[in-house]
């Protein structure tokens, strides 16, 4: 594995960290004006406009520019995995702009997703591939990845909460997998001809991607706190990305005897995770702006604000 594509997908997982968190708290400081079309888009256009916000994108930007040349550099399978690193980018950055401490339990539940991630990556070390998909592969994959965000936003309807954050965050996640997948694509065809590569259909199916992407992540952040849609935003992103690399850009990882290290770390990645959504310091409002300014211990877990 190049170590110039894992710093760049390393930063590249920070930039994002920091722009979830700081669009969580312009969330929660936006009041929620209740259910309805009409009131979704006044709230969206009040948070777009807190200087929170804008801060996220431009961190935001910063992470797809990273993420791009991560990925002319390096695999599919190798830079959306890191990105999983989010979570423990998040936790920092979370305490900072919160001023909440996490405990002992929360820091060994990303503990376990570090050491999970590194086993997976070592063991699986995964292949570069192909620097654009084969010939047809991308249709029926479109398909399928499209039929996958509608499914998981038509089954987050009917629930409130931290179940519709989760489902939401895996939409949210396959958006991203698929954006990150034709970022790829893209940078592959610059390499090869850029001076055809905009008369082309990925550059213009990245930005329609990053689009559901973006508005789903805000549709997350929206329905429940972090720790609900961020575990499955982050884990959701990279899975996909592993099928989607071996799929469409035929990156292989290692099997055989490896196997065990691979599952292994996936199952610390999971129990990180879980870990993490339940650990004391973060299931509460851990993320809610209201108790930064109401003088609350930021030691102690306060239960999560109770949403229309």
């Amino acid at each position: 594995m190049n170590p110039l594509t894992m710093a760049l997908a390393l930063l590249a997982a920070l930039s994002n960290a920091a722009a979830s968190v700081l669009q969580r708290r312009a969330a929660t400081d936006e009041p929620e004006g209740g259910r309805g079309m009409r009131q979704a888009i006044r709230w969206l256009a009040g948070v777009l406009r807190r200087p929170h916000w804008l801060a996220g994108a431009g961190f935001l930007a910063l992470s797809t520019a990273l993420q791009a040349s991560a990925l002319a550099l390096g695999s599919l399978s190798v830079v959306q995995p890191l990105l999983v690193t989010e979570l423990l980018f998040t936790l920092a950055v979370g305490s900072v702009v919160f001023h909440r401490r996490p405990d002992r339990r929360t820091w060994l539940a990303f503990m376990a997703l570090a050491v999970g991630l590194a086993l997976f990556l070592g063991g699986a070390d995964p292949s570069p591939g192909r620097s654009t998909a084969a010939p047809g592969r991308w249709l029926l994959t479109g398909v399928s990845l499209l039929g996958a965000v509608v499914l998981l936003v038509a089954v987050s309807r009917p629930v409130r909460g931290a179940p519709r954050a989760a489902l939401l965050g895996m939409a949210s996640a396959v958006s991203f997998a698929a954006t990150a997948a034709l970022l790829k694509e893209v940078t592959g065809r610059v390499a090869r001809d850029p001076g055809t590569v905009l008369a082309q259909w990925p550059p213009y199916a990245t930005v329609g991607a990053g689009a559901i992407a973006f508005l789903l992540l805000q549709s997350a952040l929206r329905a429940g706190t972090l720790t609900a849609s961020q575990p499955a935003l982050t884990l959701g992103d990279a899975l996909t990305s592993v099928v989607l690399g071996a799929v469409l850009f035929e990156e292989q990882i290692a099997l055989g005897v490896r196997v065990l290290p691979e599952v292994t770390g996936v199952v610390l990645i999971g129990v990180g995770s879980i870990g993490l959504a339940n650990a004391p310091s973060v299931r509460g409002a851990w993320d809610s702006a209201s108790s930064t300014h109401n003088g609350a211990d930021p030691g102690s877990p306060e239960p999560a604000p109770q949403r229309p």
